[in-house]
């Protein structure tokens, strides 16, 4: 289990901290503290850890030393590199100044807002207990032992949390249709069958978060009272597959998962599904064919979902990002999430930033912010201080910002560049 000791040290392990060589940073962190015997003279142990994606993907791999809980953070870090910040920073309280991250790392994050990434970069997404330390799962158990279903409905919709999938329809409707459905069998899939070029917010966040997922599961199916979930993931995401099934693993076996669920009176599994690539499964109604066994095709509607879903019974579907903001609306409560956002948008939005600017990487920002602050204030503006011709504002679901066109007001309802300021 994840310690905080005297000495921590995190290393970027997501896809882009993997890309960049995180695992041979890992490999050479854990030989030189053991070489130079750290553990031998410190009070508590010096912990190296693997944490998810932090966001600033193009300074990868990035590292945090945290000594006495004062944090240093470096970047574009080699293996080689690793001795001398174990025996200047590590062994004699000197950070390597040269390898620090810059004004512009902290530029990046300065005008975002964390909710759904706030654990990422902080969390060891294979260790449950990390989760945990940092408040995980308290929202489960306040709902379990405090609240009905129907008032856990109602939360949500007082939040005014939109599907953050593409259509943004309101998450807590959705939940009291399904809800209201009669019959005793209902499902609930979270869609994490992300294929638009540029994207990445869902498959970061389950590979440096995935218990955020998994628990913003459990209270929607608390919910609307179903016993049966799925993740339906690309198979092209073996990593977050991975960090996913040892998540699903550890969740069991700490009674969130399964019979009894904190020796409630609640029974609730979640099984993965793998998609084969198909971007058409991206659709709620191809994506329920696809689970059936069926070629993935969507079918009109109504009846909706909630009303006709999964093998004709009512079925509630939330992408990645709508079910990470679960337990942080229970935890802090309607208000608190509604000072974020716009009037009819409240929340944030996770955007993969990509393209021509010289800061790209994954952001997330409160709803209504302004395309110019993203590519000039967290982008950093236009590589080699070049004029911005163009910004795409999502692909065919809307979660990737890519630059290459003026500034435009980003709200929920629409994302598509409409209106020129």
């Amino acid at each position: 289990m994840m310690q905080e000791g005297n000495i921590v040290i995190k290393v970027c392990m997501g896809t882009g901290g993997i890309a960049a060589g995180g695992p041979g940073v890992v490999s050479a962190f854990r030989e030189e503290v053991q070489a130079a015997g750290i553990n031998a003279f410190v009070e508590n142990n010096c912990s190296v850890h693997n944490v998810g994606c932090r966001g600033f993907c193009a300074r990868d791999v990035l590292v945090d030393v945290i000594i006495d809980g004062e944090k240093t953070t470096y970047e574009y870090i080699k293996p080689d590199m690793v001795p001398r910040i174990v025996q200047e920073h590590i062994l004699q309280g000197q950070a390597v100044g040269d390898w620090v991250v810059k004004e512009d790392y902290h530029t990046f994050h300065e005008k975002q807002v964390k909710v759904v990434l706030s654990d990422c970069g902080e969390v060891d997404p294979e260790d449950i207990g990390s989760y945990v330390n940092r408040g995980g799962y308290e929202a489960l158990k306040t709902v379990l032992t405090t609240m009905t279903p129907e008032e856990t409905i109602e939360l949500i919709k007082a939040s005014g949390l939109r599907g953050r999938g593409g259509a943004g329809f309101p998450t807590g409707l959705k939940w009291e249709f399904a809800g209201k459905a009669p019959g005793e069998l209902k499902y609930l899939i979270c869609n994490a069958d992300e294929g638009d070029p540029g994207a990445f917010m869902d498959r970061s966040v389950i590979e440096g978060n995935p218990h955020s997922v998994i628990e913003g599961m459990i209270i929607g199916a608390y919910a609307i009272g179903t016993l049966k979930g799925y993740v339906y993931i690309r198979a092209e995401y073996p990593l977050a597959v991975e960090r996913l099934k040892i998540a699903l693993d550890q969740a069991r076996q700490s009674c969130f998962l399964g019979k009894k669920i904190q020796d409630r009176d609640f029974e609730f599994d979640i099984k993965i599904k793998l998609g084969a690539g198909a971007f058409v499964c991206g659709e709620e109604t191809a994506l329920m064919a696809s689970i059936e066994g069926n070629r993935g095709m969507p079918r009109a509607k109504p009846p909706f979902p909630a009303q006709k879903g999964l093998w004709g019974k009512p079925t509630v579907i939330n992408n990645v990002e709508t079910l990470a903001n679960i337990a942080h609306i229970i935890r802090n409560g309607a208000d608190w999430f509604t000072q974020f956002g716009t009037e009819k948008s409240k929340g944030t939005k996770v955007f993969a930033l990509t393209g021509k600017v010289k800061n790209s990487g994954l952001i997330e920002v409160p709803l209504g912010i302004a395309l110019r602050e993203i590519v000039y204030d967290i982008g950093g503006g236009i590589e080699g201080d070049r004029k911005l011709k163009a910004v795409q504002t999502g692909g065919p679901s809307g979660g990737c910002i890519t630059a290459g066109m003026m500034d435009i007001a980003v709200d929920y309802e629409s994302l598509a560049p409409a209106v020129w300021l």
